[in-house]
This record gives structure tokens, sequence and C-alpha cells, in this order.
């Protein structure tokens, strides 16, 4: 723990009281995300519960040149939350109220904290639904921070598509407002999608307005096999190119099948797979489930099935949101590590088939998903952290597929963030560009309080 000033702490345990703590079990909880990356603990951890309890955090950590991240969930797979110059670890998880919602303009304000399990479970009772879905049930503030999608991008896009407004923290304490309601604007810089996917390092995201979709009429899930992931991927990627409106199209190889199996108690055969959910009236999402079991039965699929009951879906999508668990549970005291790569759809199939190639010989038990859909591949490995050799054996293998999918016009995270994890590939994706990605930090945070450390490097 290093000194923060005796002035500083006065300060913090005035204003907060209990909702300050410096003990050791609170501040390690805060220094870490879900992934294999080694924790750093902040020196302090501060419960916020209003905007304007944020500014005067974020003021005061100025004033003395004190480093603040932003806590949410604590969900994040890249190391966004370590606090590498240790600091303050601002926990905006008691920010957790859905301040306004509009069903006739389909839109909401929610604030940071509130997580998209929580959110949906207050919009059931008006026909309403948030529908980005990164998995964990994380919260709105940092699905923002991380530009986060999900299971169901193909339809409903990303964080990107679905933010209209923002409140927002500046490094000084100012707090600002970016967007609007309106679906549409020309005035002035577009400040909204600089703060979506800037992780904690421009500003801190204390209110969220966002778009919301009627629940649909009719929902259907499918499950087709496959002898062999190319043949799924072959599948996918007809079906994107013929422009079928599915809401979800997950894949599943075999490993993560017999992993989820047994993790979740389910009795799938253990083969590759692809899931599918459509959206519609009844009528159309019979078309739809039906030209797709058409597509997939040409590409060489087997035993396509398809339900509507919310027992059935509800069964699979929980074992398919399990899926990074399920494969590191396979090893007692394991942790995650999980690759991020996007690609052009039509580059799909050849990237994935390179992951399983390079996957041969591996030592760590590991498994490949993906929102196939939309480009977007996983590679879950289950990793021993304190095993220095089969961490290098893992970077070694991660660094390839990201080399692979940036040479195809990809990119190297399609939605976990770059946190530290992923620093090392943004010049080679994005060339010269990083230098104004650093002058924009350096603009914004000249002290380089906010999340120190994470995406253009500055600590």
């Amino acid at each position: 723990m290093s000194v923060l000033p005796a002035a500083f702490l006065d300060a913090l345990s005035a204003r907060f009281t209990d909702r300050f703590s410096t003990a050791v079990a609170v501040r390690e909880q805060h220094g870490h995300g879900e992934s294999h990356h080694t924790g750093v603990i902040p020196d302090g951890v501060v419960y916020a519960e209003s905007t304007e309890e944020v500014s005067f955090v974020v003021g005061l950590c100025a004033a003395h040149d004190i480093p603040v991240i932003a806590y949410g969930a604590g969900t994040s797979l890249e190391g966004h939350l370590i606090a590498l110059r240790g600091g303050i670890s601002l926990d905006l998880s008691r920010m957790n109220r859905v301040t306004r919602v509009s069903p006739s303009d389909l839109d909401c304000t929610v604030q940071a904290g509130v997580t998209r399990e929580a959110l949906n479970s207050h919009l059931r009772d008006q026909g309403l639904f948030f529908p980005i879905d990164p998995g964990a049930n994380a919260s709105i503030g940092g699905m923002a921070a991380t530009r986060a999608s999900g299971t169901n991008a193909v339809r409903y896009g990303t964080m990107r598509e679905n933010v209209l407004a923002l409140t927002v923290v500046l490094p000084t304490g100012q707090v600002i407002h970016t967007g609007g309601r309106a679906r549409k604007s020309s005035a002035g810089y577009d400040l909204t999608r600089l703060f979506v996917g800037s992780e904690g390092t421009l500003g801190i995201i204390t209110e969220v307005t966002l778009r919301l979709y009627g629940i649909p009429e009719s929902i259907s899930v499918a499950l087709c096999s496959f002898d062999d992931v190319g043949q799924a991927v072959e599948a996918a990627t007809a079906i994107v190119q013929l422009g079928v409106p599915v809401a979800r199209m997950e894949l599943m190889d075999r490993g993560l099948i017999s992993a989820v199996n047994r993790y979740s108690g389910l009795d799938l055969t253990v083969d590759d797979k692809l899931a599918f959910e459509f959206h519609g009236s009844p009528g159309s999402v019979e078309e739809h489930v039906r030209l797709v079991g058409e597509v997939v039965t040409d590409a060489g699929g087997r035993n396509f099935e398809w339900a509507t009951s919310p027992e059935d879906r509800n069964r699979l999508w929980k074992a398919r949101h399990n899926a990074f668990y399920a494969v590191v549970s396979q090893r007692p005291g394991a942790k995650g590590w999980s690759s991020d790569v996007c690609v052009p759809v039509s580059e799909l199939g050849n990237c994935i088939l390179h992951a399983r190639e390079i996957l041969k010989g591996c030592q760590v038990p590991a498994a490949i998903l993906g929102h196939v859909g939309d480009g977007n591949f996983h590679v879950v490995f289950a990793v021993d952290p304190g095993n220095a050799e089969e961490l290098a054996e893992v970077a070694r293998l991660n660094k390839k597929m990201v080399h692979k999918a940036i040479s195809v016009g990809g990119t190297c995270t399609g939605e976990h963030g770059v946190g530290i994890g992923k620093m090392a590939y943004l010049r080679e994706e994005h060339g010269d560009a990083v230098d104004l990605m650093a002058l924009l930090k350096h603009a914004v945070d000249p002290k380089g309080i906010l999340n120190p450390g994470k995406i253009v490097g500055q600590a």
C-alpha cells in the first residue's frame, strides 16, 4: 500500500464514513477482474451513490495526483481494474437506479451501476428489453466503457449503436453530458462515441441513456450438430450472407460442449454445434427457422432441432453464458484466459480453422466459441496462474490468433476491450492512429490519473 496524504484520507473519511475502506479484503476484491491477469490492489475503495459523489472523489484525486479506477461488477477480462499505480477504486455498484423509462420513445436512462439483468427485470412488465448481452451480468456503465456486445450483436448491434447519451465525470471532477435522446444529430463532435470504449481512461461514466426494444412476439431457439467446425462456420457464413435476421448465432465446439455438459448438468451430444435464436412474429420466426434448417443441412449439419418454450431457451442460453466458467472449472484453481478476435465474416472460417490447427498439442484445456454471426470468436483457456511456462505457451498461441485476425482486416478485440491485455497489438492494428489516442488521453487527462496504464499505456 502506498502512502496516501493524511488530508486526502481525512476528506474521504469525513464525506463517506463507512463507504470508504482501506481494509485489505475489500481492496483485494477491487484489484482484479475475472481473468488470468495478476491483480494489483488499490490503496482504498470508495462506494459512490451519485454523480455528485463521483465528481467529489475525482476532484479530490486530481488535487492530490492520486489515480482513480472505476469499478462496476468486476467482470472484466483484460485487466481493466488492476490498480497499476495504486490509488482509489471508485465502486459504482450502489448507483443502481433506473431513473427514467420512456416506452413511447423506446429509451431509458440508468445509473452506471445498474446491471444488465436488473435492467431487463425492471423493463419486463412494460414489454421492453435491452438486448446487449455480453454473457456476464455486467454493469451498464462497464459495458459502455468497454464497448461491450455479445450474443445478440448480430441483430441488435453493440453498445456503440445503443448508447444515446452519457453523463461523464472528467479527470478534473467536472461533470458533462454528451449526446441526447434525439435519434440523430449533427451538432458538434460525437463525444458519446469517444467515451464509449474508453475504458475509464478519459472520464468516468455515471449515467447512460439507452435504446430499448419491444419484447418479440415470438422467440424460438434451434440447435444443430456438425462433424467438424469447418462445416459449422460454412453454414454460419452462408446464413449471414443470405441476410437471414437471426437474433443470435453461436458456435460451440465439442470441447466446450463437453465442459458445459459437466458444468451445467446437460446431456448434449459432444460434437461441434451452432445454436440460434429467432425473434419476430410467429410466421416470420417459422419461416426463418425453416430457411436456416435448409442452409445448415446443405452444409452437412444434422439433428437440427428447434423449440419455442421459455424453459428450453433459458436452459440453452444459461449453458452458453456459463461457457467461460465451464472451461475454467475443468482445473481446480485455474483462471480463465479468453482470446477475443473479430474478423470479416468472409474470413471467419479460415481464422477458426487456423485457431483449431494451432491448438493441436496444447497442454492447457481450451475450447472455441463465438458470436459467429458478426465474425467474433474466442478460445477460452483454463490456465494455472502460477505456471510461467504455461502462461507463456498460451500467450504465444493467443498472439498467433491476433496476428492472423489483424492480417485479414480484423481486430485484436471484438468486445472485451484493450485494458492491459491487448495493448501490445494496438499499433499493429491502428498504426500511427495510436499516437492520436495518446494525444487525446494527455489532452483530457494531463495528470494521467484516470485508470493509468491502460489502452495507450501512459502510467
